[in-house]
């Protein structure tokens, strides 16, 4: 199992986003724990095209045996590219080619090794490809709505049915970005994470923050310090 966290340099959002303070460390750092302290990770690099992160993520405990090409670091570079990048170099480089990679975002500090874990423990299953990590959907399909040119608001999705009780509503999730985890076979064949035999890995809403505006990651903040406050609380008594 090998857990690979992809940290650029550039972010559009929050600048200099991966290293962001974060109650106490730099965002980067609690993924890096996480992945530490997950049972099962034999494993844990970071592939960034920033020396500074690099250094950072070392100081955390990461393995950072190269520096992204800058080709692979820029806004629209897609991650895949990225994914295969690392694969490639520890083939050609160490002979190494784990059999899992967990691909962890450093965007969701408030995974839990526990939610490694359980994803391990499906992918575990036999059929099992790959894992995504998915939440309750914030917002439900069947309410999202779109504004048209002349300013009417419709149904986004068209033919959704007319639904006025939440209770009523189906279940819907969303991708909560926390953790990617494929067989390096199917990676590599399907081109991605997403495929006939991904399963679903359902996480709790208030560990599924994905860190993209500033307000995020200030909300992220008094999340942690909460947590922290409350684990102080229960040692000290």
């Amino acid at each position: 199992m090998l857990a690979l966290i992809p940290a650029r340099g550039g972010s559009v959002g929050i600048p200099r986003k991966n290293l962001a303070p974060l109650a106490g460390r730099p965002l980067i750092a609690w993924t890096i724990e996480c992945a530490r302290r997950a049972r099962g990770v034999e494993r844990v690099l970071v592939s960034t095209d920033c020396p500074e992160i690099a250094e950072v993520a070392r100081a955390w405990g990461a393995e950072v045996p190269f520096l992204r090409p800058p080709a692979l670091a820029g806004d629209d570079a897609p991650a895949m590219a990225a994914l295969a990048h690392a694969l490639d170099w520890l083939a050609q480089r160490e002979n190494a080619r784990p059999e899992w990679i967990a691909w962890l975002q450093p965007t969701s500090p408030l995974r839990a090794p526990e939610d490694l874990e359980a994803g391990f423990e499906l992918a575990a299953k036999p059929g099992v490809d790959a894992v995504v990590s998915v939440c309750a959907a914030a917002s439900h399909p069947f309410w999202t709505k779109r504004i048209e040119s002349d300013g009417r608001l419709v149904d986004f999705a068209e033919g959704a049915p007319e639904v006025t009780r939440r209770q009523a509503l189906p279940p819907a999730y969303a991708l909560n970005g926390a953790l990617y985890l494929a067989r390096r076979e199917a990676l590599l064949a399907q081109g991605g994470f997403q495929g006939e035999r991904t399963y679903a890995l359902v996480m709790p809403r208030e560990r599924s923050l994905d860190i993209d505006t500033p307000f995020d990651l200030e909300l992220a903040g008094w999340l942690l310090a909460r947590a922290q406050a409350r684990t102080a609380s229960i040692t000290s008594r």
